[in-house]
């Protein structure tokens, strides 16, 4: 039982972890109506300026954090303005593949930079961990800060999202471009917002993943990525609450499947749940049906 408890909750911090990065790609997408793919490598650029400010540059973990944060927002609005907005009525297969050319861009300038070899990233919380069931439960402290920190920001969000002016604006955006640009609504500056947001949560979830799992290369951000953006259609892609159930079911059937059946056949049942989940609910748990005017 202690075991079990001990793999959920991992799992929970994983799933966590993916929840954070996939209401990047549901903001995006619900949004700006595009699949920004080069966000899995946003996260890989956070988590090494992190490492690059704590270790070479002798700095704490928190400005460490709070720069990774900042350089990701810079980056994110930089490549919305330079590769996504000229092609804001361009094919979606011409946005798909730009999209794929930038997260190529920016692995390779990191292989350049960082070389291939993998870094020892030194975890960004020290606290002790916390012992439950008389010592035989342990939940460390980057699994209690990553659930927590997850929920707040999910919390935020929607509030943000629901209760400023500019969050009726991204709605806005999001329901119909033409008519927000008629209500006043600035497009370019509501969606770069968007970006912008997206890329800070990615540089908080480079950050915690690496403090899980400490191994950091310029393909860190690749496989993350790819399951963010299945959590966030698992839960329904545009969903604020369904990015953050997907992402948490997600992380729960990765680990438990690593513990219980093989963990080389953890991401082949991941998929699979995907593939069972929109066969039945085409629009993902709690995404919405919509109906396009012709």
């Amino acid at each position: 039982m202690i075991s079990f408890l001990t793999y959920l909750i991992n799992g929970v911090s994983l799933g966590s972890v993916y929840a954070i990065i996939a209401l990047g790609y549901t903001m995006v997408y619900g949004i700006a109506k595009m699949l920004n793919f080069a966000h899995g490598d946003i996260i890989m650029v956070g988590a090494f300026v992190c490492f690059t400010i704590v270790t070479s540059m002798s700095g704490s973990a928190v400005v460490g954090v709070l720069l990774s944060i900042l350089a990701c927002i810079v980056l994110g609005v930089i490549i919305e303005a330079v590769a996504y907005r000229p092609l804001r009525g361009a094919s979606p297969l011409s946005v798909l593949i730009t999209a794929i050319g930038v997260s190529y861009l920016l692995e390779n300038l990191a292989l350049l930079v960082f070389g291939s070899n993998a870094r020892q990233f030194t975890s960004v919380v020290t606290l002790p961990p916390l012992k439950l069931a008389g010592g035989q439960l342990s939940i460390s402290s980057v699994t209690i800060v990553t659930i927590a920190v997850c929920i707040v920001i999910m919390a935020a969000l929607t509030a943000f999202i629901n209760k400023t002016r500019m969050g009726q604006a991204m709605l806005a955006v999001s329901e119909d471009q033409g008519a927000a640009i008629l209500m006043g609504v600035d497009v370019n500056k509501t969606i770069a917002l968007t970006f912008a947001i997206g890329s800070g949560l990615a540089a908080i979830a480079g950050v915690l993943l690496c403090s899980a799992y400490p191994a950091l290369t310029p393909y860190t951000g690749a496989m993350p990525g790819i399951k963010a953006f299945v959590a966030a259609v698992f839960g329904g892609i545009g969903s604020i609450p369904g990015a953050f159930l997907g992402g948490v079911l997600l992380g729960i059937i990765e680990n438990l499947t690593k513990a219980y059946i093989s963990s080389q056949l953890s991401d082949a049942v991941v998929f699979s749940v995907l593939i069972i989940v929109l066969l039945v609910r085409p629009t993902g748990l709690l995404g919405k049906k919509t109906i396009e005017k012709v």
